[in-house]
């Protein structure tokens, strides 16, 4: 499913990358910026960096093609940056962002058609404090404009940008991979967040783009330890890429060398240190996935799928887990469906049936099981290469069901892109980074055992609702449902519109029965209570009237949206135009009605989402400038000190006091030199002796919309 490119340029394909036929595990290190800019000769770093396991490295600017013409003759590809003024209020100065885009496109020029080239970040940990000064939604968009425009340069690019915890919610819903610079010095937690971010990046690619440890701090063996078992713990976890920070001790930062930090593999003499021969082994090494041993007998249930079920089979073929059966049940085609299947897949097992529907098909499926576990899919799915081998996993890790996500193939034409754009398409529910609440039919699998003890499907589902009703009754009878990110599925979507309202049509009709069964799961007017969180495939990613964690004072170190309900797919770029947004808006009118209405029997009215209303404009907005590297930290606390209040956990809001709120962030510039900008609503009030005497440089802004 691998989007076409140049022979063996690297792509996003589902949870991963791919060069032509071959998936890419990318080990990547960071390289430069180095105090008097690039070497005259690359080529002895590039061949020690290949020697050690690596098959990239992360540049934080765009590299001039002598340093693409080293990389590639050491087999090397390269993950440019864009470095521009992204530490300032760039969203009220917009030379900041047109210089960013004229330095993108003169980059990407110099670029052009060089085969090392793999993939562009535009931007790199905009501060926190700055993106809640300026507006998740408003940077979240100049983002995305980067990224638009890089890749109407250059399409053959990948384009992301680096994120941090610290503004989760930023995620471009444009970008080919998610990309996240961790820094957590526990294995444990480090390998719980990477969970975490499978979430996050929906239906795309986990890269981690820095991960290092300070020598100077911690001993050149303690960051030795590090790497190796991050790197492990990132390929265990499905990360598609692993950065590390930094290839050498040297690095120019903000004007200057840094000199008291030490997060190279080398030191600022070229020597090695004991990571780089650790990463090596580690790169050397095939870490080994629990759960090889599980058997796993796989049941399709198609009924008219002959034009369909090959690509299906074709695709469990290739399974690459060692113990599975696949059995096929046909329920009652009409065309050559059972014929396909023993004309071209001779050892997979064929069931014919009457017409019964698919809750029958299921339980028919599971009866003919010979292995402990029983994984479904549908006829219009192509599992991964890695499905079962991922939702063996699972099982070794103790679930008793397991499920993984189900992603729209790049689409076709302009119809199937709205399609996989619309509500309603099968989505996962979580309690929790790992716990599910739901599991889609199309990518399921279960212990034989529980599936025994419940009973098997409910046969009075013919046609949907039996994953969700099954979900339930296994969780009330005490089975725990995992979810395994790295366990795909490439799920087809009706071919029409009309199909597609029919499904809808066909949910609506399902649930109607759910609520004959499960009067408690519903509210009273027909709606069904998810304890967890709706992943509807689309980056987690801040919208108008999110409620973004940013903890007191905006100093939380892991920052979120809080919303039940994510984001869904975006409207591939491809066919992203006026006439498919206003189809994909007649689906969101019509879809949630039609199947209300086939639920509940009634027509409701608009359910479009209430848009927040405008915050009040601040009375004043001025700036503190320091060249001693005061930021506003230093002012919080000097406010604290002076009675000011620290504002809640999603406040938009710093300190208060008697009725007068604040809002800081700092911009950074050169060496130490930084620049902290104050909005004050409320009357006026005596400030510390540190932020007074300032003249008023800001004018007052206008109101800005609540994001």
């Amino acid at each position: 499913m691998a989007a076409s490119g140049r022979d063996g340029q690297w792509r996003a394909d589902g949870k991963f990358f791919r060069s032509g036929d071959r998936r890419v595990l990318v080990r990547a290190v960071t390289y430069g910026p180095f105090p008097g800019g690039w070497a005259a000769d690359l080529l002895p770093d590039f061949r020690r960096i290949a020697a050690a396991g690596f098959n990239a490295v992360r540049l934080y600017e765009m590299p001039p093609r002598r340093l693409l013409d080293a990389a590639q003759a050491c087999g090397l590809r390269v993950f440019a940056g864009l470095m521009w003024r992204q530490a300032c209020d760039f969203i009220t100065r917009p030379a900041a962002l047109s210089a960013a885009r004229v330095a993108l496109s003169n980059g990407l020029r110099e670029c052009r058609g060089h085969p090392a080239l793999a993939a562009v970040y535009v931007g790199n940990e905009v501060p926190s404090d700055l993106v809640r000064w300026m507006g998740p939604v408003r940077v979240r968009r100049a983002i995305e404009e980067l990224i638009a425009a890089g890749r109407n340069q250059a399409p053959e690019l990948m384009f992301a940008y680096a994120n941090y915890p610290s503004t989760e919610y930023l995620e471009p819903e444009n970008a080919d991979f998610t990309a996240m610079n961790v820094f957590l010095e526990s294995e444990p937690l480090f390998r719980s967040y990477l969970g975490r971010l499978h979430h996050i990046a929906g239906d795309r690619p986990v890269m981690i783009s820095e991960f290092g440890l300070d020598s100077r701090r911690n001993g050149p063996d303690a960051q030795a330890r590090a790497l190796a078992w991050a790197a492990r713990a990132a390929a265990l976890e499905g990360a598609a890429g692993f950065t590390v920070y930094a290839w050498s001790d040297r690095w120019w930062n903000a004007g200057g060398e840094v000199l008291d930090w030490d997060f190279g593999l080398t030191d600022r003499a070229g020597a090695a240190k004991p990571a780089l021969a650790a990463l090596a082994a580690a790169a050397a090494e095939v870490p080994q996935a629990a759960g090889a041993a599980t058997g796993v007998s796989v049941v399709v249930c198609t009924r008219n799928g002959g034009g369909r079920i090959g690509a299906c089979l074709a695709a469990l073929r290739r399974q690459r887990h060692p113990d599975f059966e696949v059995i096929v049940v046909d329920d009652g085609s009409t065309d050559d469906t059972s014929g396909v299947v023993a004309r071209g897949f001779p050892g997979v097992t064929l069931l014919r049936l009457q017409p019964g529907g698919l809750g029958r098909a299921r339980n028919t499926g599971a009866a003919a099981a010979t292995r402990d576990v029983i994984a479904f899919t549908d006829d219009d799915c192509e599992p991964d290469e890695d499905w079962l081998a991922n939702l063996a996993r699972g099982f070794a890790a103790g679930w008793d069901a397991v499920g993984g996500p189900n992603l729209a193939p790049p689409p076709a034409d302009l119809v199937a892109a709205v399609i996989a754009a619309a509500p309603g398409a099968p989505s996962h529910v979580m309690l929790d980074d790992q716990e599910a609440e739901h599991l889609p039919g199309c990518n399921l699998a279960v212990r034989a055992s529980a599936l025994a003890a419940v009973g098997g499907f409910d046969e009075v589902f013919v046609t949907a609702g039996d994953d969700v009703d099954f979900c339930w009754r296994l969780q009330d009878a005490g089975f725990r449902l995992g979810f395994s990110p790295t366990a795909f599925v490439w799920h087809h979507r009706r071919g029409s519109l009309r199909g597609y309202l029919n499904q809808q049509l066909g949910y609506g009709k399902a649930e109607a029965l759910l609520i004959a069964r499960h009067r408690h799961r519903f509210t009273p007017s027909g709606d069904a209570v998810w304890h967890g969180f709706v992943y509807g495939g689309g980056p987690v990613r801040a919208v108008e009237g999110s409620v973004i964690y940013h903890g007191p004072m905006g100093m939380a170190g892991y920052q979120g949206v809080v919303d039940r309900m994510q984001p869904r797919r975006p409207l591939a770029a491809e066919h992203d135009r006026a006439w498919s947004r206003f189809l994909l808006r007649m689906m969101e009118r019509l879809q949630p009605r039609l199947r209300t209405f086939a639920r509940i029997g009634r027509w409701r009215g608009d359910l479009r989402p209430t848009r927040t209303g405008a915050s009040p404009a601040p009375d004043d907005e001025f700036a503190i400038p320091s060249a001693t590297g005061r930021s506003r930290e230093h002012f919080l606390g000097d406010l604290l000190v002076d009675g000011w209040r620290g504002g809640g956990p999603v406040d938009g809001w710093d300190v208060e006091k008697e009725g007068t709120r604040l809002l800081l962030a700092t911009e950074h510039g050169d060496k130490l030199n930084k620049r902290t900008l104050v909005r004050r609503w409320g009357p006026p009030r005596p400030l510390p002796p540190s932020m007074a005497g300032v003249a008023g440089d800001l004018k007052p802004s206008a109101a800005r919309d609540a994001e």
